[in-house]
């Protein structure tokens, strides 16, 4: 009865929308934790993604001038307008049709329950494999000389840290990202775990030579490196809806997102082909 109970004040007054809005939230919450994707693109966005786009800005490096420069010259040097528009152009939806009779034995609260983690899945990988798509597409193939993959990745890593341009002077280790497909991954990992502990605190494949690793199912090269928020990728969802299909007696439980993928530094990302052999002969 108190299940018939909870579709019935869904009907009448509307009360169940507030576990809507709560299962919405946590799906939303645990995108935000669960995707690479959204853990390191770009945040430096301005306008409003309802719109359907929004301006990002890139990371530049402030150059110095000799002391009384600006007071000579009446102003200050200008900042350079590097924004970037991205425009959210990927419009998806989750749909799902749900027999009256399994509202009547399990609630709306209980269906939504157990479709949750699939829906957080599934933004999940629709994010994370336009994101990495896009890193391979705007970054720059890296052609590495060493022969193990230590010494590899680390050529890698210096590829993007190095960069010199009008917009950056290098670019600090604290502030790049590796990701790794989970065969590199593996074998990055399965060395590590061969050595010794240090006295302060042992050793974390999550960290490489200061630059936090990722593995990661959703790119196709062997590793890629780039600057956090190298890309951006804004997105926004719609909260959760329950409606009658029209002429039958089943409901729809609807979860509409939109999103754009865009790389605003494509000269801070790098990829490279890399073997698996982490010592040498």
């Amino acid at each position: 009865m108190a299940k018939t109970d909870t579709l019935s004040l869904y009907l009448s007054n509307g009360s169940t929308k507030d576990k809507l809005a709560e299962a919405y939230a946590e799906v939303v919450d645990m995108v935000q934790k669960g995707a690479i994707s959204q853990q390191i693109k770009n945040t430096a966005l301005s306008g409003d993604p309802e719109s359907g786009s929004v301006e990002v800005r890139r990371l530049m490096t402030s150059a110095s001038q000799a002391y009384g420069t600006a007071r000579k010259a009446g102003a200050g040097d200008a900042v350079k307008n590097n924004g970037v528009t991205v425009n959210l152009n990927q419009d998806k939806e989750i749909v799902e049709e749900v027999a009256q009779k399994d509202l009547l034995f399990y609630g709306v609260d209980g269906i939504l329950e157990s479709r949750k983690v699939n829906h957080e899945k599934a933004m999940i990988r629709e994010l994370d494999s336009a994101f990495f798509t896009e890193a391979e597409s705007a970054g720059t193939e890296v052609t590495v000389t060493e022969s193990t993959l230590v010494g590899q990745l680390e050529e890698l890593i210096q590829a993007v840290e190095t960069v010199k341009n009008d917009n950056v002077d290098g670019v600090d280790r604290d502030m790049l990202v590796l990701t790794l497909t989970p065969a590199t991954y593996g074998a990055l990992r399965n060395y590590i775990d061969t050595l010794p502990n240090p006295v302060d605190g042992g050793v974390d494949v999550k960290m490489f030579h200061d630059v936090r690793v990722f593995s990661n199912t959703r790119q196709t090269e062997d590793a890629i490196c780039m600057a956090v928020g190298a890309i951006a990728q804004p997105v926004v969802a719609k909260p959760y809806e329950a409606e009658r299909i029209p002429l039958s007696n089943d409901y729809a439980i609807e979860l509409y997102y939109s999103f754009g993928t865009k790389a605003v530094m494509p000269d801070l990302i790098a990829y490279a082909d890399v073997g698996t052999v982490v010592v040498s002969a």
